[in-house]
């Protein structure tokens, strides 16, 4: 396929090609062939072959992944799970190793995730399942984990990523977050501004000096909708770890939830940010917050 007559950036990505080690390799410098190939009347055949051999390639990709399906491990699905989607080299593998106890492998190259990587967030006490699925353009790209997710983390490096991978997501029951990764680069402030624009739940965060970890780590708490509780017994102090349920939970559902009789109970006392004060009396109908502590006074 090379030309004397094609550019400089063409030939290399050419080379690249020819050196690809895998599918995914062969697609990224066949896309930049394409691009880079010259748009005028003798270079339509040149550019036509180049389209016909990404679209066989395309279909050798979506066979292996179809086949692949059957073969993979499932994943234990645990309370709170989100997911890390996005290209190859946005810094899927360094951002779960911040957040969670992963190791995943660290690269500059691409495609280095073949296999999903599950870590644990420890978030104020309260366990979140954190997973990365391989690169989103990848043929080990995880559909099925990334459906099922109670929340999705899209991360991208520019803004024109976004929708190619929403796109892929109509199947997908999770709630959305978008994180964009700062390089350095960019301005931050007309970035943000675009993405309120297009009202995107989102934040911005760098990987590499940990610019907005802390708020990422809250941010993705929040995403989940779920509130912390606390229980107590007459004179004790508060549970260690709280109880996750669904925000606009009421006192009722938490006492069927941790005693065998709701009928026994003889009395609710409440502290945290749905009482009026410390120790507020309150009835079963009584709608809980986050961090609230709760105590059941029983028959």
């Amino acid at each position: 396929m090379a030309s004397t007559n094609q550019s400089p950036q063409y030939q290399k990505a050419e080379g690249m090609y020819l050196q690809a080690r895998n599918d995914e390799e062969r697609l990224r410098y066949l896309e930049e062939m394409i691009r880079e190939c010259p748009k005028h009347k003798s270079s339509e055949k040149m550019l036509a072959q180049l389209k016909t051999r990404k679209k066989k390639l395309l279909e050798k990709i979506n066979k292996i992944k179809k086949r692949g399906k059957g073969k993979k491990e499932g994943i234990k699905k645990e309370d709170l799970q989100a997911v890390i989607v996005g290209f190859t080299n946005t810094g899927k593998s360094s951002l779960i190793s911040i957040l969670t106890n992963a190791s995943p492998e660290i690269t500059p190259y691409h495609f280095t995730t073949k296999k999903p990587v599950i870590g644990m967030l420890n978030y104020e006490g309260t366990p979140i399942q954190i997973i990365e699925v391989p690169s989103f353009e990848s043929e080990y790209y995880d559909r099925g984990v990334v459906n099922t997710a109670d929340l999705i983390i899209i991360l991208v490096t520019s803004l024109e990523q976004i929708e190619r991978i929403k796109e892929d997501l109509k199947n997908a029951h999770g709630k959305k977050l978008v994180v964009f990764n700062l390089q350095g680069f960019e301005d931050e402030r007309k970035i943000n501004a675009t993405l309120q624009s297009k009202r995107y739940n989102f934040m911005s965060i760098s990987t590499k000096n940990g610019k907005g970890i802390e708020d990422l780590k809250e941010k993705i708490f929040q995403n989940f909708e779920k509130i912390r509780i606390f229980t107590k017994e007459p004179g004790k102090g508060k549970s260690q770890k709280p109880i996750i349920l669904d925000s606009g939970t009421t006192i009722k559902e938490i006492a069927e939830r941790i005693l065998k009789n709701v009928k026994e109970i003889k009395e609710i006392k409440i502290w945290g940010p749905s009482s009026k004060f410390p120790g507020q009396r309150v009835g079963i109908k009584h709608i809980l917050k986050d961090l609230d502590v709760v105590e059941f006074k029983t028959y």
